[in-house]
């Protein structure tokens, strides 16, 4: 018996280990990077395994576990994920040569270390240098508590406002804040950069006065020199004739052809100027007059709207935004309430909810671009969300007293430079009105070398020309600082004579009666009623419940890439060596931003399959007017420039429409609701083959696929003259597996911040930079001031994008840090985990609802889309009823009738586990059924839970309920609603007629 007992015991062991030989091959078949995975977590197969860094950074960051992989893989029906890829992307466009990528063994302690001792080669001067740039001080309670805090940077933008209400308050409240500092009647919510922003108010009056006899638009030569640059790029194309002259000895009432002119305010030397006189022969003429202004400086200086003007810019990013060598911070445009229809950028306004309570929402969405297509002027498509609220919470957590006292000091140590350096004998320029910027004639010397001279010493000014220089004071200035200023210019031989005027200027922090601020302004509640750290603590957390982030749930929003912001990706951010840094520093004290940028620029040339890479756009649409705009530079420099016409599907993103018109492309549109008809695509080309220009294309395909004749597509364009612009909205599936180059494409944008991890922010900020074939990279983006190395050529390149050289550079640590914790395998795992996601999200869902046709192999890439055209049919329930539903169970909405109309269109990212993907699933299953309920009159088409959600906590818990289910189906439909806790929608459904017949765009008095 002992004998059977044991043979019995033998062979139940032998069978117990083949299952797990079994299992453990199945989870080697399945799982990328088995052995690299098994072996962080602790079966080690070596002693350099053993040893090796256990905080990898892979495993942390992909969602399903090796046993989840399996199991979704069989509910898929496939092998393993290596099967799901061959089934997926087509075998003539698979990658198999491995990323050029750090090996992603340095784990995350190790891959900081690594970017410390790169940055730490940047050489933290004192900058005096302005321009738009200025050092600033973020308040510790606006950095811990918005800045670094995933409730704040991992949201979405507010298309649904039920679950945004916070950053909706917060955006409302930096709408009221730049009307009230400008004088204007309404704002919008922030644009990408100063210069840019410049750009927008140009083009929306040449739309404005939608005249071909008048086409001019003039530009003081005091203005930035960085915004110049950008608007003599956007006015080419725009069919503008730009004219850059002294503003002071122009005749504007003699410029008949003129549309508009725009001035600095104060200038780029530093001068307040009178500007009434050009703002009345401006109007006396027909035209519209653009003021640049500088916020800090109107919190004590006369408004613009003071001088007749019509449109104000800027920049946010001296309230508390950090420099960060160029961005990225909010820029503003702020104009009278006949301009709003024709404003860029997005605008929050109010409303009422289903139960009669105000609200705050996005107003007249319909101005955008996925509404507009080839109609828009503007590509701008989001904003510098999370700058725009950090400025506006500056403002709330100084008050407005605090800001007159920033402001006046700001003032102050300019006024006590200007009369130090009078007494030293140093000639000021501008001595008769200045906010913060002195300028300095430093003749016989030469500024440069003054300028030179003074970098020795870890001081940077302006060398505006050969004799002028300035110095920019802002609230991170000391007096020490101003004095060992005056000090160096001494010892460099500046003055040295009698004093100057400039010596009598009384250091009182006021500014001259013609230009003093008077009346009041900013007398908001909000803007005055918070005096302690622990009232601004609770305001933020207030706003931030109201919200919900990534740190709540899963945001499946398709084409947007909701992944995983690492906190390790996003410490150097906060980092005095990468926040501190003016754009314009002299190279010699930025090696290590120089060196940090363009290993990221390898790296995403290596993803790409490209030759050459530009980081300069501040995001996808910029990337995308970046891309046409070298594509135009290199045809004109074949002598092709009349080659005008740009072929898009109709499924494409509507910002690419949007960018064509901008380049002055024609746009030809082409069906690709089943894949594009290979024949009527060629015969296309071949009808415009004398004036094609490019094609733009999304791969894989918006309609959630991988085309199989992608490539003979982008033949055909090359056989007829053109050049092959792919998006790079879906290149989270494409990582490793196949890349633009493969394809044939010439030029892309990535989505920095959905590709490779940068946070969403709320709607901002993004990066968008460009990849190009060797063919283009003369024509890549450069700059005026400081040319980046991956610049074209100076003669040959497209011209600027962006107001810095390296556009939004501070965040630029985030993808780089991304890339090196991944490594080459980990960056291929996250597409062929978010193809696996996706897939198994499809195949749980089929049969529940209707898919739209993927590929042959029904696989889907790594989003798909749900069609509710059948469901619309029967029930009357809409795609947005599901949306505002989903907020019941504690989901985002997905990506809503778009690329398909009546559809849903899902997105779970590689970073989501399978408990996640199957509560969303089952949220969904539940909502088919409560549809079913409609379909069989057990629930009427008017008077039922999806029609009603949200369901607020107020109405839930009130006395009263006469709806026709419960109030737990209303609020708690799902287990995990009471398990995890609830999360409650702030509001009712908005009402969004209302808010756009009636707008209310600012904060009442």
């Amino acid at each position: 018996m002992r004998a059977v007992a044991a043979n019995m015991a033998q062979a139940a062991g032998q069978t117990r280990a083949q299952a797990s030989k079994a299992q453990q091959r199945r989870l080697q078949l399945a799982t990328p990077g088995f052995k690299q995975l098994s072996a962080s977590r602790g079966f080690s197969t070596s002693v350099q395994d053993l040893l090796s860094p256990t905080d990898t950074f892979r495993e942390r960051h992909l969602g399903p576990s090796p046993a989840d992989v399996v199991k979704m893989c069989e509910v898929i029906g496939v092998k393993s994920i290596d099967e799901l890829i061959d089934q997926t992307i087509p075998a003539q466009v698979r990658r198999h040569d491995t990323l050029v990528l750090p090996d992603g063994k340095l784990g995350e302690a190790g891959s900081l270390k690594m970017i410390k001792e790169i940055l730490s080669k940047n050489i933290q001067a004192k900058n005096f240098i302005g321009m738009g740039y200025h050092g600033t001080h973020t308040p510790g309670v606006i950095l811990r508590n918005m800045l670094e805090n995933p409730g704040w940077y991992t949201t979405y933008s507010p298309y649904q406002p039920e679950i945004s209400q916070g950053r909706l308050e917060s955006l409302i409240n930096f709408q009221t804040l730049v009307c009230e500092l400008t004088g204007m009647e309404v704002a919008n919510s922030s644009l990408l950069d100063e210069g840019s922003a410049g750009a927008e108010a140009m083009a929306m009056i040449a739309r404005t006065v939608n005249s071909k006899s008048k086409n001019q638009f003039f530009i003081s030569d005091q203005v930035h020199p960085q915004s110049i640059d950008l608007m003599k790029v956007r006015a080419k194309y725009f069919g503008i004739e730009l004219i850059i002259g002294d503003h002071a000895t122009t005749d504007f009432a003699s410029m008949t052809k003129l549309c508009g002119a725009m001035v600095q305010y104060p200038d780029t030397s530093g001068r307040l100027v009178d500007y009434s006189a050009m703002g009345e022969a401006l109007h006396g003429n027909g035209a519209h007059f653009v003021m640049s202004a500088d916020p800090l400086a109107l919190v004590v200086a006369k408004p613009p709207s003071e001088f007749g003007v019509d449109v104000v810019v800027g920049s946010f990013q001296r309230f508390g935004v950090p420099m960060w060598f160029g961005g990225p911070s909010a820029a503003f445009m702020a104009c009278s309430k006949k301009q709003v229809r024709r404003m860029p950028g997005r605008l929050i306004g109010e409303s009422i909810d289903r139960l009669g309570n105000p609200v705050y929402r996005l107003a007249l969405q319909t101005r955008e671009q996925h509404i507009r297509l080839d109609k828009a002027t503007s590509n701008v498509c989001t904003a510098q969300v999370l700058l725009a609220n950090m400025s506006s919470m500056y403002a709330i957590y100084n008050r407005s007293d605090g800001l007159k006292r920033i402001a006046k000091r700001v003032h102050g140590l300019s006024q006590l430079f200007a009369q130090q350096a009078g007494k030293a004998g140093i000639t000021v320029t501008n001595s008769e009105a200045f906010f913060d910027t002195v300028a300095m004639d430093v003749s016989p010397k030469s500024a440069k070398s003054v300028v030179e001279m003074l970098q020795g010493k870890g001081i940077n000014l302006r060398a505006v020309n050969d004799t002028l220089l300035t110095a920019s004071f802002d609230e991170t200035h000391l007096e020490a600082d101003m004095h060992a200023l005056v000090e160096a210019l001494k010892a460099a031989g500046v003055g040295g004579g009698s004093p100057t005027a400039a010596a009598n200027i009384a250091v009182t922090g006021e500014l001259s009666a013609q230009f003093a601020r008077t009346g009041e302004f900013l007398q908001q509640k909000i803007f005055n009623s918070i005096h302690s750290e622990t009232e601004m603590m609770r305001y933020m957390h207030t706003l931030q419940l109201k919200d919900l982030a990534l740190d709540v749930s899963m945001i499946s929003l398709g084409s947007c890439t909701m992944k995983l912001n690492s906190v390790s990706s996003l410490t150097p951010c906060s980092w005095p060596e990468v926040a501190n840094m003016h754009p314009f520093a002299p190279e010699s004290q930025t090696a290590g931003y120089r060196e940090l940028l363009e290993s990221l620029e390898k790296y995403l040339i290596s993803c790409t399959g490209f030759d050459a890479c530009s980081l300069q756009p501040t995001s996808g649409a910029s990337g995308e007017y970046a891309g046409l705009l070298v594509i135009r530079k290199y045809l004109e420099s074949k002598g092709q420039g009349h080659r005008n016409v740009c072929i898009i599907p109709r499924s494409a993103h509507g910002t690419n429409p949007a960018s064509a018109a901008m380049c002055d492309m024609e746009i030809k549109w082409i069906d690709d609701s089943t894949g594009m008809d290979l024949e009527e695509f060629k015969a296309l080309c071949v009808e415009y083959k004398d004036r094609l220009a490019a094609l733009m294309v999304t791969y894989p395909s918006t309609r959630a696929f991988f085309e199989d004749n992608i490539q003979e597509i982008c033949a055909a364009v090359h056989e007829n003259g053109g050049q092959v612009y792919m998006d790079g909205a879906n290149m989270n599936a494409q990582l490793g597996l196949t890349s633009p180059g493969m394809i044939g494409a010439d030029v892309c944008h990535l989505n920095l911040h959905k590709t490779f991890s940068i946070p969403h922010g709320g709607g901002g900020p993004g990066m968008g930079p460009i990849c190009v074939r060797g063919h283009l990279a003369p024509h890549l983006p450069n700059h005026c001031l400081v040319p980046p190395s991956s610049g074209g050529k100076a003669a040959e390149s497209a011209g600027a994008v962006s107001a810095a050289p390296w556009g939004s550079a501070g965040i630029a640590c985030i993808p780089w840090m991304y890339c090196t914790m991944l490594g080459n395998v980990g960056i291929t795992d996250t597409a062929k985990y978010a193809i696996l996601n996706a897939n198994y999200m499809k195949a749980r869902m089929t049969g529940h609802y209707p898919i739209h046709p993927t590929n042959k192999h029904n696989r889907c890439s790594h989003e798909f889309i749900m069609d509710f055209s059948e469901i619309r049919r029967k029930t009357g329930i809409v795609e947005e009823d599901v949306s505002k539903r989903l907020q019941d169970y504690g989901f985002h909405a997905p990506t809503m009738s778009w690329p398909v109309p009546h559809s849903l269109m899902i997105e779970p990212t590689e970073s989501e586990d399978s408990g996640e993907l199957d509560r969303f699933c089952d949220a969904m299953i539940m909502i088919r059924a409560e549809i079913k309920k409609i379909e069989d009159g057990e629930w009427s088409a008017e008077e039922n839970p999806l029609k009603y959600a949200p369901h607020i906590q107020t109405e839930v818990a009130g006395t009263n309920w006469t709806y026709p289910y419960t109030r737990e189906e209303a609020a708690f439909p799902a287990p995990w609603t009471l398990k995890r806790g609830k999360f409650w929608p702030q509001c009712a459904r908005v009402d969004n007629q209302l808010g756009d017949r009636k707008l209310k765009l600012r904060l009442d008095e």
